[in-house]
């Protein structure tokens, strides 16, 4: 059987190498296919990143007016901890946000002279809340209009950053959409040229099939090495896209870097990798694999 197995292998590879252009047309073909499908999954974890960062940034603040007793702010704290919908909430109280409000502004002589010479703490107590999902801090907004909480709350403030995320996900949708059309057509086109490579080193070697059926090859042995030349195809394909997709994240992280601070690309790459490479390794030989074996199945009669 491996002595078997090796001459299908051995055979494979003499086909690969004896249809030379129409097999680099070929891998030229995977390699395209393949380098689109890299970028997209590097791009759609990427943005995944940047979205559960900015997310992580947005909160409703509520701010209580100054003579809000303390056991009432609480109470509407363990209230909102109660919603399903809300992940955490913090209680800055009064002299809490002064402090925090020093230390922000401690180089600041203007505004230092002032809070000494107000000698009153002129900031509120509030609540940071955080929801479970973006969705649901529509939830947690109508829940802070009840006529309970009016009386003792001054104001409740959304940060900025919602419409952003909503930005970024339409972007991020648009460009998933895009990209996976493209994909899917450019994989359409890498199949029909190995099926027609295949198909072609099929009709060139025709007469050597008919001397191997006729001592009684067997049909792994006939149908292999075609098998062989599809897996080929995708291998060196996924190996060139993965040393190209690496150095595009190479070089674009950067760049990246300036416009998302927070986000490393090129660390989140290295640190998934294996993961990445195994992805494009496995759909391009996946897609040889398919390509080769219909044609064979549908011109290589046994």
């Amino acid at each position: 059987m491996l002595t078997t197995l090796s001459r299908v292998i051995k055979y494979g590879l003499v086909g690969f190498w004896r249809n030379g252009w129409l097999s680099t047309a070929t891998i030229a073909i995977v390699f395209l296919v393949l380098v689109g499908f890299g970028g997209l999954i590097m791009f759609n974890s990427l943005a995944n990143i940047v979205l559960t960062d900015i997310q992580d940034k947005i909160d409703i603040s509520v701010y209580f007016k100054t003579e809000a007793p303390e056991d009432r702010m609480l109470e509407v704290q363990r209230s909102l901890e109660s919603l399903p919908e809300v992940k955490s909430v913090e209680y800055i109280s009064r002299d809490k946000a002064l402090e925090t409000f020093r230390e922000q502004h401690k180089d600041d002589e203007t505004v230092s002279q002032a809070l000494e010479a107000i000698d009153v703490n002129p900031l509120a107590a509030s609540l940071n809340i955080k929801a479970r999902e973006l969705k649901d801090y529509e939830a947690i907004a109508g829940y802070l209009e009840k006529d309970t909480f009016r009386e003792i709350t001054d104001k409740v403030s959304y940060t900025q950053n919602v419409g952003v995320i909503d930005r970024l996900k339409k972007i991020k949708s648009t460009v998933e959409q895009g990209g996976l059309l493209l994909i899917v057509f450019i994989s359409l086109i890498a199949a029909l040229i190995i099926f027609n490579t295949i198909r072609l080193a099929i009709y060139s070697n025709r007469e050597e099939l008919s001397v191997m059926r006729l001592v009684g090859a067997s049909n792994f042995f006939i149908r292999g090495p075609y098998m062989v030349q599809g897996v080929v195809y995708g291998l060196i394909g996924s190996i060139m896209s993965a040393v190209v997709v690496t150095l595009g994240v190479l070089y674009s992280s950067p760049y990246v870097k300036i416009f998302v601070p927070d986000v490393n690309g090129w660390a989140y790459y290295l640190s998934n990798l294996f993961g990445f490479v195994a992805m494009q390794v496995i759909f391009g030989v996946g897609l040889g694999v398919v390509s080769s074996y219909i044609a064979v199945r549908k011109y290589l009669r046994i």
